[in-house]
């Protein structure tokens, strides 16, 4: 792969990750909403077999861009200063996400210790930690999953210390009919919101109909009831989102392309200039029987001299491709 290439996608990667963030329904409906502590209780009670009442045992504790910079999850939340759930809404699965955990779980636990506590010979008590995915994309996938943190190490770990992470992750939707929607009936309304309405991902008026349909009949109609408006303007910020990062994924796959086809171009006129050198041809001559100018010849000539007599070929290409993109 090319510097030039390389340094796009690097800088893609980089534009991607700062982007303002934009809060799905999905987040809106479990950290925003008036109704978020409700519904992060239920869906306690559903994951743990609880049945606790008091909203005022949960507290959201999600990370926020402004101190931690391109670190932000969907849901993050702790129940009576005892447990720390984090969560994500994923319509893809990700083979990362529990490297993604790993970083969340850590910034969380150094916001949440005292640096006094750090460094006390005491042992400090942190909330256990809880790592799920709400899995409702269109490919499908188990109904349930585990995602390891050790599936990412080049090796085990072995016996000198250990390290472990395992990600829930549990597919919402309706057909296959996962235990945690019968307990939890605001995320089963959440998954068939979402088959009504992503087929119409991009169509306002469509999606406006839809989110109608929901209401009357009474799938979130609470919530919709309310917000309906800025529910359809959530969806198709998400829509635009997601088909911003295909044109620029395309864009960018066919930038790669068109640049691996003139660095296979250069790389067979450095070989062959090579050849000809070798033989003690001048410049005038490996132009002309080469077919190419004496200037272009002349460059490559210059370049090559200095690796001068073993010829480091890759050393001179890359000098070469080098000298082409400044």
């Amino acid at each position: 792969m090319s510097r030039l290439l390389r340094n796009t996608e690097r800088k893609e990667t980089v534009a991607k990750e700062n982007r303002k963030y934009k809060d799905s329904v999905f987040c809106d409906l479990y950290y925003l909403d008036e109704t978020a502590e409700k519904n992060l209780l239920e869906l306690y009670n559903g994951l743990f077999n609880a049945d606790l009442q008091d909203t005022s045992l949960i507290r959201k504790v999600r990370l926020e861009d402004v101190l931690f910079r391109n670190m932000k999850n969907d849901v993050a939340f702790s129940v009576g200063n005892r447990r720390i759930i984090l969560s994500e809404h994923q319509s893809t699965i990700n083979k990362n996400l529990a490297v993604r955990m790993l970083m969340y779980i850590a910034r969380e636990y150094e916001k949440l210790m005292p640096v006094r506590a750090r460094y006390s010979e005491s042992q400090y008590q942190l909330m256990t930690p809880s790592f799920l995915v709400f899995y409702n994309g269109e490919e499908d996938q188990p109904e349930e999953q585990v995602l390891r943190l050790s599936d990412a190490f080049t090796e085990p770990c072995g016996p000198n210390g250990k390290l472990e992470l395992e990600v829930r992750v549990v597919n919402i939707n309706t057909d296959k009919k996962h235990k945690l929607l019968e307990k939890c009936g605001t995320l089963r309304q959440y998954s068939e919101f979402v088959e009504k309405t992503r087929q119409f991902a991009g169509n306002k008026k469509r999606l406006e109909r839809a989110v109608k349909e929901c209401i009357r009949e009474d799938i979130l109609a609470g919530y919709l009831g309310r917000k309906s408006e800025e529910v359809v303007n959530m969806l198709m910020a998400e829509y635009d989102y997601e088909m911003d990062i295909e044109v620029h994924s395309q864009e960018a796959e066919a930038r790669g392309e068109a640049k691996g086809r003139t660095e296979g171009r250069t790389e067979g006129l450095v070989q062959q200039v090579l050849k000809k050198l070798k033989k003690s041809c001048t410049v005038a001559q490996i132009a002309e029987a080469l077919e190419e100018t004496e200037d272009k010849i002349s460059r490559i000539v210059g370049i090559a001299q200095k690796y001068a007599p073993e010829y480091d070929e890759r050393k001179i290409l890359d000098e070469v491709l080098a000298s082409a993109e400044s």
